[in-house]
């Protein structure tokens, strides 16, 4: 005759077994969606390849820097800010554009276009830029920033920002 041993759970281990499943339950429940919530925007990409739509193409007058404005949003996170960019777009034969950035290498001053000495002027140290961009005078260390260019449905845009 074999004896079969009956292991009986005791109501006082049942209980606190069952506690414990219920808590691993829920402290998953909740758990793994909040950390989803908090590493999940470190790991989407960024798109580096952003075409910014600057305006018409047709406001731009031959051999006269015009400025653009333009407002976009960047997120950060599940932060989204909000950004100013500013653009001189030159062209010389209404076929070929030039865009610069306004702002200057040196300390990050707001240059501006002097029409009548056809330049860019940085009030910062009397620094003087070229209608192309390149340094006239002052302690810039390099020229205004370029940004590559393309025309779309007589739409300019720029890469980056």
């Amino acid at each position: 005759m074999e004896v079969e041993e009956e292991t009986k759970t005791s109501r006082r281990s049942f209980l606190s077994l069952a506690t414990w499943a219920i808590g691993a339950l829920i402290s998953a429940g909740m758990g793994i969606p909040a950390i989803a919530y908090v590493i999940g925007p470190a790991l989407k990409r960024a798109n580096a390849e952003e075409w910014i739509r600057l305006g018409s193409a047709s406001k731009v007058e031959l051999n006269t820097p015009t400025l653009f404005k333009v407002k976009i949003e960047r997120p950060t996170g599940w932060i989204v800010n909000v950004e100013e960019l500013s653009f001189y777009v030159l062209t010389e034969n209404g076929r070929d554009y030039v865009a610069m950035s306004n702002i200057c290498p040196h300390l990050g001053c707001r240059v501006r276009w002097i029409n009548d000495q056809e330049q860019f002027f940085c009030p910062c140290h009397n620094a003087g830029f070229n209608k192309d961009g390149s340094v006239a005078s002052g302690p810039p260390p390099r020229p205004l920033d370029r940004y590559q260019v393309k025309v779309e449905d007589e739409q300019l845009f720029v890469l980056g920002g």
